[in-house]
């Protein structure tokens, strides 16, 4: 169908051309034949007796060039008589109008109408001849379509000379519009054969995550229970296999939409700052599997919220932080943010993912960014991979307006970095991070990575604060034992020999009292119970600076301000989904089985709306393919009936994975989107993002908020 489109365009092309060659020659030949008739009156006014010559032997070439022309080409004098034309005027009409010398324009166009030649003219002969002739009143005579009995198609284009005379032009269109006429008809095929693939590829996607979901889901379940050795290293491979399935369809979908030109982005405003702590929260899990830390470092002077595709931003983060885990044995993974301001709204960020890798080879550094590339083979084969990722990461940050490079010294780490200019958007937490807690004067860091030390000290002192930092639990005591005193200590749990929690015992055992905040990369936060023995404040890395400032203010707030309600006075959060997959139910319902939730089950929209009328949920989770009523018209209905009235949050749950998806979604009145197979750590997230303050927390081991036992 491709080559068929394409010599259809190039015969159009080869006609256009040879047209506009004729009109060329039609210019010049019509300024030839001025100045061969004012040579002819010249020569009558000399000699006004003489018997009349034989045409000029230059008129006789000009006419004869006249003749070798494609186009019908015809001259009338000033009373619109016709002097001369063409054989190609004449067989255009093959025969159908015979046209003497010196027949005039208006008979011709009678004679034409009569023979039912002309398009688009009144019914009426006279209203017609009158109409055509009206025509070469207008400047630029419009132009007149012949349609011939034997189905030609003829155009008529007349133009008027400097001395009056009419210059007549016929073009026989009738296989450029045919050959205009198929290349349409393939047009609209191959648009109707694209919008068919993209519906089966939309399908496709959604047949494979829906299973998926049970087979990932389950086995991240299966994990989490009492297993042995053996049997969890089995459902860890059921699991990485599962999501490794879903990362190639997910980047061939997209390398597809990006060689069809079809991706779009959509930008809003988002938090930058928590999109990269979330893609780091996301990559913890295989960072901790391999003792590799994941760190972060914004720049204090940065706003955190910007306009631009939060879905696309972060899987460019997500693509460059895991290609940084996956090749890094050992060490770190710093994921840093600068930025410089162009003008009071516009922002040049700087972002890059550092790490202390296998690096790569000189001879691949090059083409990092083509397609199905990984460096080299030997990674490709024992690292796997579909080798699209840091293409569709170059298409996506070329796509924003940005530019991505990387650097690498072989055998000790690469850097890739990205610049994007991006309008920066009003951050909430503005007004917040210009309080800073004055009944804080001096902060100990207790880390044992220097980098974590460094990016602390600059945020504390952002804060206005004096720090002081040690690079182990030891070297702490010590300080502490040589008389040094602090007014609020900030340690990392996970540090060798002794970690946080160990460290703070030790200090409550010596009668030290001064707040504390444990810093921690692991998911399990320590008990409850054990976080109020010791009097310490738990915040899960990478943290944001506005976490820990407003960390900060708390210890700095007094007992009566600080109390929160009791837990006797604050219900369970009501969640309701709607999934008509028993195994999806069965997959979700275990995923949340720790939290504190007051939970019920939809099996398809309308029954979800009607839940939604008497269970009054706090959040809805809503698939996107259901019997009876889908959630999109779920979604839609609710929205029509809480029009003046309280509005919940609703997040889908699909699995469809095209961004085009998301933007029909969200258009149905949904406030968030889940794609399928459903991660433990994404769906605790969702509902700890939409949790109501006037409810209990969800989440047990949580120490901001009162601490529940789930049932």
């Amino acid at each position: 169908m491709s080559s068929r489109n394409s010599s259809l365009a190039d015969q159009l092309a080869q006609e256009r051309l040879a047209r506009r060659a004729s009109e060329d020659l039609l210019d010049q030949s019509r300024r030839a034949l001025a100045q061969a008739q004012k040579r002819v009156a010249e020569l009558e006014a000399m000699h006004p007796t003489a018997p009349a010559d034989p045409p000029h032997s230059s008129l006789k070439r000009l006419w004869n060039l006249f003749d070798t022309l494609p186009d019908g080409l015809a001259l009338y004098d000033e009373d619109l008589r016709l002097i001369a034309a063409n054989h190609v005027y004449f067989e255009v009409f093959s025969g159908e109008i015979a046209l003497p010398d010196g027949v005039r324009y208006d008979d011709f166009l009678a004679l034409a109408a009569h023979h039912g030649l002309l398009a688009d003219t009144a019914q009426d002969l006279a209203d017609g001849h009158h109409q055509m002739l009206a025509r070469l009143r207008t400047e630029p005579v419009t132009p007149l379509m012949l349609h011939l009995p034997d189905g030609r198609q003829i155009k008529l284009d007349d133009q008027w000379t400097k001395d009056g005379a009419l210059i007549s032009r016929t073009q026989d269109l009738t296989l450029q519009l045919k050959r205009e006429q198929e290349l349409d008809a393939a047009r609209v095929k191959a648009e109707h054969a694209s919008r068919l693939k993209s519906v089966f590829v939309a399908n496709m996607s959604h047949e494979i995550r829906t299973p998926m979901n049970g087979v990932v889901g389950m086995a991240e379940l299966l994990a989490e229970t009492e297993l042995n050795t053996e049997q969890k290293l089995f459902a860890d491979t059921i699991r990485t296999s599962g999501e490794a399935l879903l990362t190639i369809i997910n980047d061939v979908l997209d390398y597809s939409k990006i060689e069809a030109e079809r991706l779009q982005l959509y930008p809003e405003s988002f938090d930058l700052e928590r999109c990269i702590r979330d893609v780091v929260i996301l990559l913890q899990p295989a960072a901790r599997e391999k003792n590799i830390r994941l760190l972060v470092d914004y720049d204090l002077f940065l706003p955190t919220h910007f306009i631009a595709d939060p879905v696309r931003i972060r899987q460019i983060l997500t693509n460059l932080v895991g290609n940084a885990v996956k090749f890094t044995q050992t060490g770190h993974v710093l994921v840093r943010v600068a930025g410089v301001e162009k003008t009071d709204t516009t922002f040049d960020l700087h972002i890059s993912v550092e790490d202390t890798g296998i690096g790569i080879h000189p001879d691949f550094l090059a083409d990092m960014f083509g397609k199905f590339n990984q460096g080299n083979e030997e990674s490709t084969r024992r690292l796997q991979g579909t080798g699209l990722g840091l293409a569709i990461t170059r298409q996506l940050v070329e796509l924003m307006g940005g530019t991505i490079w990387v650097e690498s010294e072989y055998g000790r780490g690469s850097c890739f970095e990205f610049k994007l200019g991006l309008h920066s958007a009003q951050a909430p937490d503005a007004a917040t991070t210009d309080q800073p807690p004055v009944e804080l004067n001096a902060v100990l860091v207790v880390d044992d990575l220097e980098i974590n030390r460094t990016i602390l000290e600059r945020q504390m002192s952002g804060f206005g604060l004096g720090v002081e930092t040690c690079a182990s639990a030891t070297q702490a005591l010590e300080h502490f034992e040589n008389g040094a005193t602090c007014d609020v200590l900030v340690v990392d749990a996970q540090m060798p020999e002794m970690g946080g929690l160990a460290l703070c015992a030790s200090l409550r055992a010596k009668g030290m009292t001064m707040p504390a905040v444990l810093l921690s990369s692991d998911h399990d936060q320590p008990p409850p119970a054990e976080l109020a023995h010791l009097d310490l404040h738990y915040l899960q890395k990478p943290v944001r600076r506005v976490d820990l400032l407003r960390t900060l203010q708390t210890l700095c707030t007094s007992p009566d301000t600080a109390r929160l309600p009791t837990t006797d006075s604050l219900r369970k959060m009501r969640v309701l989904a709607a999934e008509d997959n028993c195994t999806n139910q069965l997959v979700l319902r275990k995923m949340v089985q720790s939290l504190d939730l007051d939970l019920h089950f939809a099996a398809n929209g309308r029954e979800a709306v009607e839940k939604w009328q008497t269970f009054r949920p706090d959040l809805i989770f809503m698939d996107i393919s259901m019997p009876d009523m889908d959630g999109k018209q779920a979604s839609r209905a609710i929205r029509q009936a809480e029009a003046n009235g309280a509005h919940v949050p609703i997040c889908a749950l699909t699995a469809h994975a095209m961004c085009e998806d998301k933007a029909i979604i969200l258009a149905a009145g949904m406030d968030d989107y889940l794609s399928k197979p459903l991660r433990k750590a994404d769906l605790i997230a969702a509902i700890t993002r939409h949790c109501p303050a006037h409810v209990r927390s969800p989440l047990p081991e949580d120490p901001l908020r009162p601490a529940v036992n789930a049932p």
